[in-house]
């Protein structure tokens, strides 16, 4: 998010323009929370995670009265555009906004989950599926050292883009997100193949929002079903979340940072800047939060595939 927030404050003034940052997302907003900033107070943070203006969840944002707080300190600020970075709750929260007072808005994609349609990539997924495929190549020197089953969690609460992603890119033996449609059953099924096939470890990923539970629930079911595997799990939480970001990231994050800047002027509002086949898009909140899960089709197949 800072390489975003670093393109868009140097866009801005770049078009001479002024620019207050909010401090704790919406929360901020609703406090009024602003600081001037400029070319120099965006120096040096291409290469940082996380975010210099910091984020918060917000419950006062989602009133009404909160979001007309909101309001009434942008045009006392006499602020003229807003730009958000965020995913499907940020977006909600911005169409909500856009809706009722009327006051210019564009988003930025930035979340590591990947699933907003109208743009093929989101600010951080580069980076946080790098991190995985690391700590996952790590496990399975542990794995094929005392030949046992891993389980690996990765983040995903309703989509499976991390975790195909990885699962591809690591060679899992099975992927379980809510679009592979594996249940434990037919895991086990998946791993006696795997047996009969002379593998002599296997590392399972496992979304964290798959039907079935996280990866210790699986992982039981999977013991109870057959004692002959010597399981472990490992979750890797918010270690996916922060870290240096990726080239792509960066270059990513500073695109979309000055479409969003250069959208507002044009007379965009109450739209996400994204990316598709590397052609800059505008699409409406509204459908930029509804799931892509669709699109992750070919990649259930390939996994499948290539895990025997």
């Amino acid at each position: 998010m800072n390489a975003a927030i670093r393109a868009v404050v140097r866009t801005a003034v770049f078009n001479d323009c002024e620019v207050v940052g909010v401090f704790q997302g919406y929360q901020g907003l609703v406090r009024g929370d602003f600081k001037r900033l400029h070319v120099r107070s965006v120096a040096k943070i291409l290469g940082r995670g996380g975010t210099i203006l910091k984020s918060a969840r917000s419950e006062e944002f989602r009133t009404k009265e909160g979001r007309m707080a909101a309001h009434a300190h942008l045009l006392s600020n006499e602020v003229d555009g807003l730009v958000v970075i965020g995913g499907n709750g940020t977006f909600t929260g911005a169409k909500l906004f856009y809706e009722e007072t009327g006051f210019p808005v564009i988003g930025v994609p930035g979340t590591i989950d990947n699933d907003l349609a109208g743009t093929d990539f989101t600010i951080g997924f580069d980076t946080a599926t790098n991190t995985v495929v690391e700590a996952v190549d790590k496990i399975r020197d542990t794995a094929d050292s005392h030949n046992r089953l891993f389980f690996v969690e990765v983040m995903g609460r309703d989509s499976g883009f991390i975790a195909l992603q990885t699962g591809i890119a690591t060679g899992a033996i099975a992927v379980m997100t809510p679009e592979t449609n594996i249940d434990v059953d037919e895991l086990v099924q998946i791993l006696e193949k795997g047996q009969q096939s002379n593998k002599t470890s296997s590392i399972v990923i496992v979304a964290e929002g798959h039907p079935a539970g996280g990866a210790f629930e699986i992982a039981k079911l999977v013991h109870q079903r057959s004692n002959q595997y010597e399981v472990r799990v490992t979750v890797l939480g918010h270690l996916q979340r922060g870290g240096d970001p990726s080239c792509f990231d960066r270059v990513l994050a500073s695109r979309l940072g000055v479409a969003a800047v250069e959208g507002l002027l044009s007379g965009k509002h109450n739209a996400m800047a994204g990316f598709v086949n590397d052609s800059l898009v505008y699409y409406p909140f509204e459908e930029a939060i509804k799931n892509k899960t669709a699109s992750l089709d070919d990649e259930v197949r390939i996994a499948k595939i290539l895990s025997i």
